[in-house]
């Protein structure tokens, strides 16, 4: 399900009362955790977190005009969804995701590559996912980013 809305905020808006919550206070984390650089705005019908033109201006691969997409987040039809590149492209924070996911919930993880699925708003790990956002930096993810796509063309 994308969302035709433009800012963060009207994208909310338009959420029913039960997903508005949870997408709101996973905004609010994101955000408090974020470090320094990347920027929040609306991609892929999404909330999203990326690192913004002015610090890599050569975009996202598959499309250079989008900025280099990190976090996004979205109320999907069935689930809250938090789909976290860092997860997909670092072995490393994979496996400390689905170490420390187990001491946070007593759900199942519901995982694909990048894409975490909450089924339950109330179910969401909220600090954890905060402290996801926290662990790479925007070099950091520009390097790893960089690292997988280093035959791509410029």
């Amino acid at each position: 399900m994308q969302s035709k809305a433009t800012t963060p905020e009207e994208y909310l808006e338009s959420l029913p009362d039960d997903r508005k919550k949870a997408m709101t206070e996973l905004r609010k984390v994101i955000l408090a955790n974020l470090p320094k650089g990347f920027k929040e705005g609306m991609g892929y019908g999404m909330l999203g977190y990326v690192v913004p033109h002015s610090i890599y201006p050569a975009g996202y691969h598959c499309d250079p005009k989008q900025p280099l997409p990190f976090i996004n987040i979205a109320s999907q039809k069935n689930f809250i969804a938090v789909y976290h590149m860092g997860v997909y492209s670092d072995p490393k924070l994979l496996k400390w995701f689905t170490e420390e996911y187990v001491k946070h919930s007593k759900t199942k993880l519901d995982m694909g590559k990048s894409c975490i699925r909450f089924k339950k708003p109330e179910q969401i790990p909220f600090k954890l996912i905060g402290e996801l956002a926290s662990k790479i930096t925007v070099q950091e993810w520009i390097d790893i980013y960089e690292s997988h796509f280093k035959n791509r063309k410029k």
